[in-house]
């Protein structure tokens, strides 16, 4: 289940960066919600032979995504798309780091 939501949370970013790109002309968000988009569905493919490894990658991505997109709205008090993307990634975050804990 675990692997499902990071790949939809992957594809949202990817997909708010192309949003990005396309509403405000913003290079830097379509680069940064393709990198960053593709990290998470590494870690999600990752999951699948390495669990480990794949949740604290998943772990790393989603925790950078909800300080950088956290501060982002809390400067800005505009919840598109940051506010969005902090809320996805901490339930991402959640849900990884509870997995995490069950295979120790």
């Amino acid at each position: 289940m675990s692997a499902l939501l990071v790949y939809v949370y992957s594809g949202l970013l990817i997909l708010g960066g192309l949003i990005g790109f396309i509403k405000a002309g913003s290079m830097m968000s379509l680069i940064m919600g393709i990198l960053s988009g593709f990290l998470a569905a590494y870690s999600a493919n990752l999951q699948s032979y390495n669990k480990k490894s794949g949740l604290q990658l998943t772990m790393l991505v989603s925790f950078v995504l909800l300080i950088f997109m956290g501060l982002r709205y809390y400067n800005s008090q505009k919840f598109m798309p940051a506010g969005l993307v902090s809320i996805f990634s901490a339930i991402v975050l959640f849900k990884s780091y509870t997995d995490f804990q069950t295979i120790h």
